[in-house]
């Protein structure tokens, strides 16, 4: 397997650990809105499965491109009035400052140091479908460096829509098989394998808290599989 010329790589769950540090988030705004009976952890992950569906409704056609922030701040106000909340009632300051916790995910342990070692070998660019500002704002709080913020908003697309992979390997001065996505998802190498390009899996075992995955099914043999970014460098350091 020939080495990368340039890494993509997904965010949410693969650098960052979304999970804890929503529920961390939550429970604060929870608390402050009087609903602190409901559990943050459960609330963490309902909120992330509005993700997709979100997203399919920009994908299939049936609504313009919007960022990630438009979508998450839609997705919390219709949580919160699946549990008898009404949004239009609260400060829209605390409602926005709550979306954009997103904004606020703490990395995993090993990701500053494995980016900065990839980041040595080619260039490291976002393939995530997080919009610019989120990942600036998330980037900078996180110590992490990457060479560009790509994906979805400059694509105008979500994943796992195949031009979303094919436009970050452009923007990135590669050709699509010269090009691996990093990622925890198999779903997202699944596509991301489909447009050309190569793949590199990260197993976060607690993304969700321990619990399976949902896209475990579509688990295939990766270019290269690794548990931490820093394993996946020396992997590749190994063949320089």
């Amino acid at each position: 397997m020939k080495r990368p010329k340039a890494f993509g790589f997904d965010v949410f769950g693969t650098v960052v650990d979304w999970r804890t540090s929503i529920a961390r988030e939550s429970a604060g705004f929870l608390a402050a809105i009087g609903r602190g009976d409901l559990d943050a952890e459960r609330f963490a992950d309902v909120w992330r499965q509005r993700y997709q569906p979100a997203m399919a409704n920009v994908r299939d056609g049936r609504r313009e491109f919007v960022i990630l922030d438009v979508l998450h701040r839609e997705m919390l106000v219709d949580l919160l009035r699946h549990h008898g909340v009404d949004a239009d009632a609260l400060d829209p300051v605390l409602v926005t400052d709550w979306a954009h916790a997103w904004h606020r995910l703490d990395p995993w342990p090993d990701s500053a140091a494995g980016l900065a070692r990839l980041r040595a070998l080619a260039p490291v660019v976002t393939l995530s479908n997080g919009n610019v500002s989120l990942m600036i704002e998330l980037s900078r709080r996180a110590g992490l460096e990457w060479d560009a913020i790509l994906g979805a908003e400059h694509a105008r697309g979500f994943k796992p829509a195949r031009e979303v992979y094919l436009a970050t390997a452009a923007a990135s001065g590669v050709e699509a098989g010269e090009f691996c996505l990093v990622a925890a998802h198999h779903s997202d190498l699944a596509a991301a394998r489909e447009a050309g390009l190569m793949t590199a899996y990260i197993d976060r075992p607690m993304e969700y808290g321990g619990a399976p995955a949902p896209d475990r099914d579509q688990r295939q043999d990766w270019d290269y599989e690794a548990d931490s970014l820093t394993a996946l460098a020396a992997q590749l350091e190994a063949r320089t």
